[in-house]
């Protein structure tokens, strides 16, 4: 037994120690506070079971070491799981005070031990390196629990939809991410073990949906959170592939006009052949038929068929030079040129086939053009492929418009080519100038003619518009800019 001068001090020891030390009955009643604990609680504890006291609960708390004591008799410690997880360190640890072998009472203590310290304090760093690790991530991270709750929404989650990280955390569901039953479809490849294993997407194409209702194309890895093999929450990481998929569509238009370039210089190359094959019959009948009419006498109907094969082989020479002239290669040569002449040739190399001999031409080309910078074998490309389509949409038979002029008010060169056929209905206007995009039957085109004069014209510095009224026939009209006089370039 202890003397009543030890007792005196060990009850001085145990009121002078910082944390708290509670003695409670088997039924959780609060028998003693030590008195340095009284001054930071509110008085009338006493008999109060100590969950209601504390926390103002109906029953104990869940993986109270008190609990443990009860059913052992010995000694407990929380369990190290809720001692991280739970938000207020109270209840660490209890032993039991015996009196012949039955529980009497227990204590219960919150010593703060160095290495729980230790602990907490590596478990905020770990906690805030990982939320700065997500927030800072590249890619949007929403975690959601599987009620779809959102947990996290990140800076990069909220720039790919156009959201507030607040308002999404407040009032958005996983569900509202993504379009229908998206939500649903990857929770569906999640579970199977066919996408990356169970539990794991990986680069998934899918959509999201954005504040203002786009859907936003993005690549989702995506992972199922488990606790004790139980779902809790799910969480992805969005890849906006908005970025990738214009590029990839710039790099597949650039290979469309290197294929085309190449193709159009072997073509180039094929008709700069025939022509020189052409141009020596041609010189030799010009040259026969000039002696033939010189040097004979001949009865006036010979006379007129001669000069008539003269004037056709002549015209055929011209048509051979201007036909060389449009296949001359370059070096993609960018240079000050005369629009309309560049028109007239188009023009006579076209007027003469068959499917324009049903086609009115009318030509008004303003006379007091300043001349436009470029290559000129490329815009001739342009013209061709416009006139030629405009003919097309005419089934040979109709009016084709050609004029030329500069507004007054710009420092431009304006073309306009307009025909009078069946006209292009509003919702297929948008895509004429997209890659592929065409309204021919199959084998008939490729939808590449317009997608490439876009692209010429753009690196022209142009600006190519299709203007269309059904049943009455399309405008494209074409903006180049105009040379400088004093400088000798173009005015971008």
């Amino acid at each position: 037994m202890l003397s009543e001068r030890e007792n005196e001090y060990l009850l001085k020891a145990i009121n002078a120690v910082k944390r708290k030390i509670l003695v409670i009955s088997p039924d959780f009643k609060i028998l003693a506070i030590n008195s340095d604990s009284l001054k930071t609680l509110k008085h009338g504890l006493m008999g109060k079971h100590c969950y209601e006291a504390f926390h103002g609960l109906d029953s104990h708390c869940d993986n109270c070491p008190a609990v443990i004591v009860k059913n052992t008799k010995s000694p407990a410690m929380i369990d190290q799981k809720a001692l991280i997880e739970q938000d207020k360190m109270f209840c660490l640890y209890s032993y039991p005070i015996l009196s012949e072998k039955e529980i009497d009472a227990l204590v219960i203590v919150d010593f703060d031990f160095p290495a729980l310290e230790g602990l907490e304090e590596k478990l905020k760093r770990s906690n805030a390196f990982l939320r700065n690790l997500i927030l800072s991530s590249v890619d949007g991270v929403i975690a959601a629990d599987m009620k779809g709750k959102i947990l996290i929404f990140n800076d990069a989650a909220a720039k790919i939809g156009g959201f507030n990280v607040k308002d999404a955390l407040e009032n958005l569901n996983i569900r509202d991410v993504y379009p229908g039953d998206g939500a649903r479809d990857v929770m569906q490849k999640l579970r199977s073990d066919d996408f990356g294993g169970k539990g794991k997407l990986k680069s998934h194409k899918t959509e999201v949906v954005g504040k203002n209702g786009d859907r936003i194309p993005i690549s989702l890895n995506a992972s199922i959170i488990y606790e004790d093999d139980r779902e809790v929450a799910t969480i992805g990481f969005f890849h906006d592939m908005r970025d990738t998929i214009k590029m990839r569509k710039e790099l597949e238009k650039a290979q469309i006009q290197i294929l085309q370039s190449e193709k159009m210089a072997s073509l180039g190359k094929l008709a700069a052949g025939v022509a020189h094959q052409l141009n020596n019959p041609l010189s030799s009948i010009t040259l026969f038929s000039q002696l033939v009419l010189e040097e004979y006498t001949l009865e006036e109907g010979a006379k007129s068929d001669i000069t008539r094969i003269f004037k056709e082989a002549q015209r055929c020479r011209d048509t051979v030079k201007e036909l060389l002239e449009f296949a001359r290669q370059t070096r993609h040569e960018m240079r000050s040129h005369d629009v309309n002449t560049a028109i007239s040739r188009t023009l006579f190399l076209l007027e003469n086939q068959t499917l324009f001999h049903n086609i009115e031409i009318e030509k008004n080309l303003s006379p007091s053009l300043p001349e436009i910078y470029g290559d000129i074998q490329q815009l001739n490309h342009v013209f061709m492929n416009i006139i030629l389509n405009a003919a097309d949409a005419m089934e040979g038979n109709g009016k084709l418009k050609i004029k030329s002029y500069k507004p007054p008010e710009k420092d431009v060169v304006v073309i306009e080519i307009s025909d009078t056929g069946h006209g292009i209905p509003e919702n297929i206007l948008a895509h004429i100038f997209e890659p592929f995009f065409t309204t021919k039957e199959e084998g008939k085109g490729t939808g590449l003619g317009l997608s490439l004069a876009y692209s010429i014209l753009e690196n022209h510095h142009g600006k190519i518009i299709a203007k269309s009224v059904v049943d009455k026939g399309t405008t494209i009209i074409i903006e180049l800019p105009a040379v400088n006089p004093d400088k000798g370039e173009c005015e971008n």
